[in-house]
């Protein structure tokens, strides 16, 4: 009989200061809902952040965390997941985060394809900071610090995902937090570098992407029975869709590509975390002085 573990395992009892009906909530249930489905401990997962709103995450949550500075996850992830390829290793950040500040590591683990799962907290503006406009906020978007309204184009991550190389890529809303745990599910048991992006209105900053603007728009994908998201190109012309139709769901899976830690020589030998368990378990002296000359 499957057993199944219980959400409130990774409940925490920090007080939570997200505004009242945040997407946040939704994409914080949502991952304790994945990680319940498939029986994964709080001590198996490390959930890895930088600055901003949905960055305070883990603090929510029962698991191991480390909040990095400003767009910094991805890398911290990727060395995390090297030293313990064991470990579940997740990265959860904004669109400022991510796309912005972190666009160049985010565009590397797409192309390098490290065994992490990558939450983005999609809200199209800067909530920490007070509602600036940021990498995906559309053209013409009025803020603090664009009166006038953006002049600059909407960066589009799925399709920046997809031209960089990355072997599986999502969209989830924030209104649909089942479905999105599905999603983080799938991702989680993808082998390579798994993006969700994640439409996550801001109620206090953002007053036209709402919950409401969404709902009119989104679909999901996985009821269009032709779509295959094995295809590249039919992905990146999902990948396009925007204002009056936006897809959800899987656009894009390839199968059977290495991950990143598969094909680095120094893991051949067992992860540094394997290593180390085994000869504080195990201490033999002769292992002492190749130990030692590696650091050396």
């Amino acid at each position: 009989m499957v057993t199944r573990l219980d959400p409130k395992l990774f409940d925490a009892t920090t007080e939570n200061t997200w505004c009242a009906g945040c997407g946040d909530f939704a994409i914080l249930k949502a991952l304790k809902l994945a990680l319940a489905d498939q029986n994964i401990e709080p001590h198996q997962v490390l959930a890895v952040s930088g600055i901003g709103c949905g960055s305070k995450l883990p603090d929510y949550m029962n698991i191991n965390g480390y909040m990095t500075i400003h767009g910094r996850p991805l890398p911290v992830a990727t060395a995390a997941k090297l030293a313990n390829p064991d470990l579940h290793v997740i990265v959860v950040n904004g669109d400022g985060d991510s796309y912005g500040i972190g666009g160049n590591h985010f565009v590397q683990s797409c192309r390098r394809n490290p065994n992490i799962t990558h939450i983005v907290e999609n809200n199209q503006i800067y909530g920490l900071t007070k509602g600036q406009y940021s990498p995906t906020s559309d053209k013409g978007f009025v803020t603090t610090t664009s009166p006038d309204g953006s002049i600059e184009l909407a960066l589009n991550p799925l399709a920046v995902a997809l031209a960089a190389g990355a072997t599986f890529i999502a969209r989830a809303f924030a209104g649909q937090p089942k479905p999105m745990a599905q999603m983080i599910a799938e991702g989680m048991q993808h082998r390579g570098y798994a993006l969700i992006d994640v439409l996550q209105p801001c109620v206090t900053f953002n007053r036209v992407n709402t919950y409401d603007w969404y709902r009119k728009r989104v679909y999901d994908l996985q009821e269009e029975e032709s779509y295959d998201p094995s295809d590249r190109e039919a992905a990146w012309q999902k990948a396009q869709e925007w204002e009056e139709r936006i897809p959800l769901g899987i656009l894009y899976r390839a199968e059977g590509m290495p991950a990143y830690e598969d094909q680095v020589k120094a893991l051949e030998g067992g992860s540094p975390v394997s290593r180390l368990t085994e000869l504080v378990r195990n201490p033999r002296p002769e292992q002492y002085e190749p130990l030692k000359e590696e650091f050396l």
